[in-house]
């Protein structure tokens, strides 16, 4: 009997021990999210989003500034509503829209605060704010987000918006958190890491119902946050101003840039749209609807559009030429039509025999047919095939040092290279039969292969006013407070052709708009331009109108390259709107006021 007792005496210290120890287990294991929820509901962690940086003009305009808006975050486990359908009404939303986001941020987490409703503007905290503290678990998290003091630049500014999952997982440096908003394009995409500065942290001390009871242990673990630097642009926002005045219900390009610096001036791609519109809680019903669209305004074109050159690329073959040494200025050219054809007319007849100069300012395809010929076949190889394949190589490495071919380097992402022919490309395209220079001969007036961008064609403008060498444009001046450039963009970078034959075709240039095909639209009083009009087929549509030039002459401050698409030849639509920007930015006016209403309208036949 006293053994059975002792038996069942030993029973149950052992079911009490076996009870107290799953009892620990749960309070150790199982109930640490309890734990936690309850660490949560008296000590709180809040994210301090910093400012982001300025974006301004040239001349310290501001461009891009911060404005106030605020998230609704929950903690699920702190949530208890007692009338939904007022607390529905007060957000201005639907029922199931308010399940949906209560159900998302339960699987985020109970004690974690997640967004509730993002981006809410200070019209929507005025209208919600004094009820808040009826609702247990809803805190108004303070953020911004950009506004703009002109809606213009919508493409180089680029816009921001929240990361994706994708983003986060590039992210090597293990900064960025789901929520965050990041610069998605542009300058804010290029300059995010100057521009987005450095999260800060508070922990605030609330009660069960949410309400904050201040700060905890005096604030001795917060770190505030750190303001993005401000930028300052290369951008003139008059001129810009102007140049999307002008380009307005059109589709084309403007690139001006500073020939002394390539520094940008102005950018447009049109069409565009208004980035204030991807801002606030209708980015995602606005970007859809701008995605959609059928003219693609997110489209950059001055980076991305690549186009044949047209004869503006006639200056490129006049330089290569003449550095390959297979020309002179005074080598005469017959006008032969039967080689390929050309415009001609009154100061340019059938048969007219020109020297370089003359070739240029009448736009002569046969002229540029014949120049191009000599220089691919050099008799290098008794083997015409062979022969054209060394001398279009040697063509291409030219032309390639002009910055063709390739990305320019330009601060903004997306830039396209264009596409300059080599033997390897038409060795692919005839499939391994044999071509020579009679199959190609289009290249020679800036057709057939040739693919260049509009940055590109700026770049090469700024080129022959520098007399040989550019500088990689560029859209940001300076970042902080330094007022200095960044140094990869002060560097010089050489044609490899020399000078004196750069004074060629700046003398061509000038005749051109003097006399030639560029004289009745960007001719100007009191500046000499220097020009070159192209008029890019587009079969079966409309030609693209393109012109390019530089003013003044000598101590140059502008270099232009102006793309309408659809719009005829380039003495038309291109060379007026280059006329009355060169003559809006060095006189800060424009004078022949007759040209804008003709651009304006968009009637260019």
């Amino acid at each position: 009997m006293n053994q059975s007792r002792s038996y069942i005496i030993q029973g149950i210290f052992v079911l009490v021990g076996v009870l107290f120890a799953i009892r620990l287990f749960s309070l150790q294991v199982m109930d640490e999210s309890y734990k936690a929820a309850a660490d949560n509901n008296i000590i709180q962690e809040e994210i301090e989003y910093p400012f982001r940086g300025l974006i301004y003009d040239r001349n310290g305009e501001l461009l891009v500034a911060n404005k106030p808006m605020f998230d609704l975050m929950v903690v699920p486990s702190q949530v208890t509503i007692k009338d939904t359908a007022r607390f529905c009404d007060l957000l201005s939303i639907a029922k199931n829209e308010f399940d949906d986001k209560l159900l998302k941020a339960r699987k985020y987490s109970l004690v974690k605060a997640s967004p509730f409703l993002k981006q809410l503007s200070l019209e929507d905290l005025a209208t919600m704010e004094d009820y808040l503290d009826e609702y247990p678990g809803f805190i108004l998290q303070p953020r911004t987000t950009r506004s703009y003091t002109y809606s213009i630049l919508a493409n180089a500014l680029g816009y921001i918006s929240e990361i994706s999952p994708q983003e986060i997982d590039r992210d090597s440096a293990n900064y960025y958190h789901s929520g965050d908003y990041i610069g998605k394009s542009g300058i804010e995409s290029e300059y995010e890491l100057y521009l987005r500065g450095q999260r800060g942290k508070k922990f605030k001390i609330r009660n069960v119902r949410g309400v904050e009871k201040g700060e905890f242990k005096g604030g001795q673990y917060d770190t505030l946050a750190v303001p993005g630097l401000s930028v300052t642009s290369t951008i003139d926002r008059e001129l810009q101003l102007y140049a999307e005045k002008l380009m307005k219900g059109k589709a084309g390009s403007i690139v001006a840039l500073e020939p002394s610096t390539g520094e940008v001036l102005a950018i447009v791609s049109a069409p565009s749209y208004d980035p204030s519109l991807l801002t606030g809680k209708k980015f995602s019903e606005n970007f859809k609807e701008i995605s959609q669209d059928t003219l693609k305004p997110l489209f950059n074109r001055p980076l991305m559009a690549a186009y044949r050159p047209g004869s503006i690329f006639k200056i490129v073959q006049s330089l290569v030429a003449l550095q390959e040494g297979v020309i002179t200025a005074d080598t005469r050219l017959k006008c032969n039509t039967s080689l390929i054809g050309c415009h001609n007319g009154a100061s340019h007849p059938f048969g007219t025999s020109e020297k370089l100069v003359g070739a240029i300012k009448n736009s002569c395809n046969p002229y540029f047919y014949q120049v191009m010929r000599k220089m691919v076949v050099q008799n290098a190889d008794e083997s015409p095939y062979l022969d054209a394949k060394i001398g279009l190589d040697k063509w291409n490495g030219y032309v390639r040092k002009f910055g063709f071919g390739s990305p320019l380097g330009i601060d903004l992402p997306g830039e396209k290279g264009g596409m300059i022919p080599n033997s390897a490309y038409y060795d692919r395209a005839y499939q391994g039969r044999e071509w020579k220079y009679s199959n190609i001969y289009s290249i020679a007036i800036g057709e057939g292969e040739n693919l260049v961008v509009p940055i590109q064609m700026a770049n090469f403008a700024a080129t022959v006013a520098n007399r040989g060498y550019y500088f990689t444009p560029h859209l940001i001046k300076s970042i902080g407070d330094s007022g200095k450039p960044l140094p990869r963009y002060t560097e010089k970078n050489y044609t490899g052709v020399d000078s004196a034959y750069f004074e060629i075709a700046v003398e061509a240039m000038s005749q051109v708009v003097k006399s030639g095909t560029g004289q009745y639209r960007a001719k100007l009083k009191d500046i000499e331009v220097c020009g070159k009009t192209g008029t890019v087929q587009n079969d079966p549509n409309p030609d693209h109108s393109v012109f390019i030039a530089f003013a003044p002459r000598n101590n140059p401050k502008i270099a232009v390259s102006v793309y309408v698409e659809n719009a005829g030849q380039g003495a038309r639509a291109g060379a007026a709107i280059s006329g009355l920007l060169i003559e809006k930015y060095i006189k800060r006016d424009s004078a022949q006021l007759y040209f804008e209403p003709y651009v304006l309208k968009g009637d260019f036949e």
